[in-house]
């Protein structure tokens, strides 16, 4: 199968109510690897991420990836920084993206199971979805996301609002995920996150990419000094 990448930004730009949210973005996200986008709070992280996945038009510029939009869209995911809960049981909910695809009950069930016991919720199946603790419920709306294989994933501040352990739990399980080749994009308000998880880096700041690159020189030595505050704690202006 011809892979949906490289996707291909060019002076990309969304606007709102006549506000320049995000652009001009030039980047191209590459096959492999994990990317985790930085930036101070209100410096367009979610909006290009909802710009990639095609939850944000695209007001100008261009964004193509290597296959046609629409079956680009078939083979990527999206995870949000607060969980959407369906009003089902658990595993009604890890089944209902494959039954949408087509998948029998039987067999949409059967893979529903396994990806359950894979994340940890075996023993939630017939619990209700939306009365899960916070991390078990992020847990579901990642295996949700994975069980029908995305190519691309996007997650957007996943372990925002999860303790410790929980997103120790969320971090195992994306390592897993970019070692069986999904390709991660990932927004984090978290520097040793972002430290312990990227190949790649995305800084964002006021709408634009100011920097991006391997993560290891990045951090080591940033090119800017806005980047170079910001991974230091300090504040970004």
């Amino acid at each position: 199968m011809v892979s949906i990448l490289p996707l291909k930004l060019s002076a990309a730009s969304a606007h709102m109510h006549g506000k320049r949210l995000l652009g001009p973005v030039s980047l191209t996200l590459g096959q492999n690897g994990l990317t985790v986008v930085i930036g101070p709070n209100g410096a367009g992280k979610t909006t290009l991420l909802r710009l990639m996945h095609g939850l944000q038009r695209c007001s100008g510029g261009a964004l193509s990836w290597a296959v046609p939009a629409a079956e680009a869209r078939q083979r990527q995911a999206f995870v949000f920084q607060a969980p959407i809960m369906m009003r089902r049981r658990v595993i009604d909910s890890l089944a209902y993206p494959l039954r949408l695809r087509g998948i029998g009950k039987g067999e949409a069930r059967a893979m529903a199971r396994a990806s359950a016991a894979r994340f940890g919720l075996a023993d939630l199946l017939e619990s209700r979805a939306p009365l899960l603790s916070g991390g078990e419920k992020q847990k579901l709306s990642l295996a949700r996301a994975l069980i029908i294989a995305p190519e691309v994933l996007f997650l957007d501040e996943p372990c925002a609002n999860l303790d410790g352990r929980a997103t120790r739990e969320i971090e195992t399980l994306l390592l897993c995920e970019r070692a069986r080749g999904t390709r991660i994009v990932m927004s984090t308000h978290d520097m040793g996150q972002a430290r312990r998880l990227a190949q790649e880096v995305i800084f964002m700041h006021k709408g634009v990419v100011h920097e991006s690159g391997a993560a290891e020189p990045f951090f080591a030595a940033p090119d800017t000094p806005e980047a170079a505050a910001f991974i230091n704690g300090d504040i970004v202006e």
